[in-house]
């Protein structure tokens, strides 16, 4: 029997078989989950929306992770698993499923992976495999692949109506996902009415774009967005006149004229991606659209607030009415991306970090930082996080955390259903350190994924601990509406009045406005 589950492995008589609308699959059984890998949802021919994969009457070998989408991108973070081969037919799903059955459907948590919309995959980090979760939280577990970068949202409804919403192509395959998951998921023992779409960094923006998105409408039911709000990205989308001019730009660096863009359908993958890299460029620059990450100007692949499948922005001036009766659990990390230079100069940085500085380099530090305001941010930061040091002031992220906010404010003003806000702080003693409470650091947590994830957790007790405080309330939230339960204390839903916020850490406790005035001094809002 696989327990491992990275190993590929041929599907045996014994194997659990189920049929969908497509065809059998037969996936296998590991640790007592059922375990069903590449099974394909959707087909589509380049720039073209998704169908129905045709149908199959021998049972398809559901055991080994099918292909990922075509990458323009690179995840640079710890705990990337083995690399799976890319394609242009790469919309599959895993499932994972309890292999007892129950009177009652389980909860369904459907993940979208991080990456922006350019990159990464549903298994391109081992914290995300599904088992664990699927069976300390009595779940089905589903993760999904889906059209990235220029094949998702290159904008060339300027160029015909075949192309009509090419530039919201990956959005349409996340909602062929999950009218997948709404069709079949029953047959694996879960509940269509109960879904809960989830996902991190690039896919908490994906999570907010599905709650403005009528054709998601009923699909799912709750929504988690963990450090995935950005204004550029997931809160508001590309402008239609934005998009077009990143297509043409394309058709001119391939020189490919208007009339004859079919031609795309032949140009080499690379190739499209040199041309949209060039055209993406030349339009931030242009527009003077500042940069997502960094200083300058930027743009980078999201979908098109084109008017019609997408008609609002997600989390613009309000927040999508659509969604008013969908709960929402959003979050971020305390270091997120303020950490991630020491992850990859581990060897650079072993002799001077955070944890061999004196005090007076700290102070040091601290006044190059922050200048005059040095001690009120330090003292600021510690009535926010007691429990941390001085120099932790020197990594606190806002680039996340103050969208994140936002938000969660837009969406109580709709008086609807509920949002809870939390933020994870617990540094990991792993990598030496200097990780701290990085971009990321939570997935394992969530996935309950401690034993697997040793490199990055340390796979001490107190993890352990963690995770099954962090997993139990992102359960019983896809089951229920609600995070509380054991092993926390009571979390409020956040509203402008309270700012609750749940701090996980080795300590978890919920917090009102604890950072308020730590965040006023490090993100001011901006003169009008």
């Amino acid at each position: 029997m696989l327990t491992g589950g990275w190993l590929p492995a041929s599907a045996q008589a014994a194997d659990p078989l189920v049929r969908t609308s497509s065809g059998p699959v037969q996936g296998l059984v590991d640790d007592g989950v059922l375990t069903f890998r590449g099974i394909p949802y959707a087909t589509a021919p380049r720039f073209m929306p998704p169908i129905e994969p045709a149908a199959w009457s021998t049972p398809l070998a559901a055991t080994q992770y099918g292909p990922i989408c075509l990458q323009s991108g690179q995840n640079p973070f710890p705990g990337q698993a083995p690399k799976l081969p890319q394609s242009d037919d790469c919309q599959n799903l895993n499932v994972w499923a309890p292999a007892g059955k129950t009177a009652k459907k389980r909860a369904v948590m459907v993940w979208l992976h991080g990456g922006g919309f350019s990159a990464g995959s549903s298994m391109e980090a081992i914290s995300y495999e599904g088992k664990n979760l699927s069976k300390t939280g009595d779940v089905v577990v589903v993760s999904v692949n889906h059209r990235l970068n220029a094949l998702g949202h290159l904008d060339l409804s300027a160029y015909g109506d075949a192309y009509k919403y090419s530039a919201n192509l990956g959005v349409m395959d996340l909602v062929a996902s999950l009218q997948w998951v709404r069709r079949n998921i029953g047959q694996f023992g879960g509940d269509p009415a109960n879904v809960t779409v989830f996902g991190e960094s690039g896919g908490g923006a994906k999570v907010l774009t599905l709650m403005a998105t009528p054709a998601a409408r009923g699909l799912f039911q709750k929504a988690i967005v963990q450090s995935g709000a950005v204004e550029q990205m997931g809160m508001n989308l590309t402008a239609p006149a934005t998009g077009r001019r990143v297509a043409e730009l394309t058709l001119q660096q391939l020189d490919i004229a208007p009339g004859d863009v079919a031609r795309l359908q032949a140009v080499p993958y690379p190739q499209l991606v040199e041309a949209t890299r060039k055209a993406l460029k030349q339009t931030a620059e242009e527009r003077k659209l500042p940069a997502v990450l960094g200083s300058g100007y930027g743009l980078d692949w999201t979908p098109t607030m084109d008017g019609d499948y997408i008609p609002v922005q997600p989390a613009g001036q309000t927040f999508a009415a659509q969604s008013q009766s969908i709960p929402l659990l959003i979050g971020t990390n305390l270091n997120e991306w303020t950490t991630i230079g020491n992850l990859l100069n581990r060897d650079q940085i072993r002799a001077d970090n955070k944890n061999t500085w004196s005090a007076e380099q700290v102070a040091a530090k601290l006044k190059e930082r922050f200048g005059d305001q040095a001690d009120a941010v330090t003292q600021a930061f510690l009535r926010a996080y007691p429990d941390k040091k001085p120099a932790d002031a020197l990594f606190v992220d806002t680039f996340l955390r103050v969208p994140a906010l936002k938000t969660a404010g837009l969406k109580a003003d709709q008086h609807g259903a509920p949002v809870y806000t939390y933020v994870f702080s617990w540094e990991t003693p792993a990598l030496g350190g200097v990780g701290m409470a990085y971009h990321t650091a939570e997935i394992p947590f969530v996935f309950n994924n401690i034993a697997i994830t040793g490199a990055l957790t340390g796979n001490g007790p107190e993890a352990h601990t963690l995770a099954q405080r962090m997993s139990g309330a992102w359960v019983r939230f896809a089951k229920t509406g609600n995070p509380n339960g054991p092993g926390l204390p009571t979390w409020t839903p956040y509203t402008r009045a309270s700012g609750a916020t749940m701090v996980f850490d080795n300590t978890v406790q919920v917090r009102h406005h604890h950072d308020r005035e730590l965040l006023k001094l490090l993100a001011p809002e901006p003169a009008h």
